[in-house]
This record gives C-alpha cells, structure tokens and sequence, in this order.
C-alpha cells in the first residue's frame, strides 16, 4: 500500500512540475507563426520545389509583414499559378500578390532558349552552373531579349557567361542579371 502511495505521490508531483513548466513557457499562440527569416526561407522552399521550375523560368519575391510578393517571369502559366497558391497556404503568409509575368508563346524564343543554354553548358567550365534540379543559371527569353539570372561563383564566369550569351545568333539584346555567390538577393 506504501508503494502505491509513493507512486501516486511521485505523479502528482510529475505532472505538478510538467504543468509549471508549460505555464512559465511563453504562449505561441500569440506570437507570429515564424519570423521573418523563416517564412524567407519557407517561401524559397515552395518557389524552388515548385513542378515545372525549370531553367527557363526565374522566379523572386520579398517578404513584408504577412504580404509576399512574388516577381519573376515563367514559361508555363500552371507555374505562375502554383506559386501563388503554394505560398498563400504557408503559415504566417495572409497576403500574396503575384507578380509573376508569364512568357509569350513563341517558337522563335524557344529555339533561342535551346541555343543559348547549349551555348552555356558548352562554354569552359559552365556547364557546372547547369546541372541539378535547380540551376544556378536561368535563362529567359523575351521576344528575342536574353537575360541571364542567378547565381555564379567569380566575376569571370559571369563575364565567360554574358561573353557566350551575346556570341548566341537571334539574340536581339543580352542582359547580364548574373549575381556573385554570397551577394544577398531574394531571387534565385
């Protein structure tokens, strides 16, 4: 009988102590969801797993509060769509303005998007830049214009990369959007 008394001693004072400590935490419920560098680091998350993002789409966005905006240019408009739905359903997010342009149809900047990204991988030493799920170089085309977006390492592989870009026949202008590995920038 001790020992059930003991025992039933040692819970009550097991859950006293449990019930104290979860009354002293600090009340969730009341803070925001996440912080602002969390829900930076969720919104990336959903854009770069996103279906069809691919090398011909570069997508951005900024964080305010709860709005995110998202910018960007896409070839499949289920893309753009994604991003916004996907966004809108993360914690912490009341708000999303999409901002994001979808491409034209055109077989023209299709063929160009093809002949600069063989131009790329072909160029010494870029095709690293290329590989993966995500790559650190997207190309976009529009109506001719080719603009260059992401990330590299040095500023020669941004040059080497602008340089072959320009060398591309049918590009009409070439735009070097390239940022160095390190350079704080939402987009990716």
């Amino acid at each position: 009988m001790k020992t059930i008394k003991n025992k039933m001693l040692a819970l009550v004072a097991l859950l006293a102590i449990a019930t104290g400590s979860a009354l002293a935490a600090p009340v969730v419920g009341n803070e925001p969801a996440t912080s602002q560098d969390q829900l930076m680091k969720k919104v990336r998350h959903e854009l770069v797993t996103l279906p069809y993002y691919g090398v011909w789409d570069n997508l951005a966005y900024k964080v305010e509060g709860n709005t995110v905006t998202l910018y960007g240019q896409v070839v499949r408009p289920t893309t753009r769509t994604d991003a916004g739905r996907r966004v809108a359903k993360l914690n912490g997010v009341e708000r999303v303005v999409n901002n994001i342009e979808v491409l034209p149809l055109s077989s023209f900047d299709d063929a160009l998007r093809v002949r600069t990204y063989r131009a790329l991988v072909r160029a010494g030493g870029l095709y690293r830049y290329m590989m993966g799920v995500n790559p650190s170089i997207h190309i976009i085309v529009n109506r001719g214009q080719v603009s260059l977006e992401g990330v590299v390492s040095n500023k020669g592989d941004s040059q080497l990369a602008y340089i072959t870009a320009r060398g591309v026949s049918g590009a009409f202008a070439v735009v070097n959007n390239l940022r160095l590995d390190g350079e704080a920038a939402e987009a990716y």
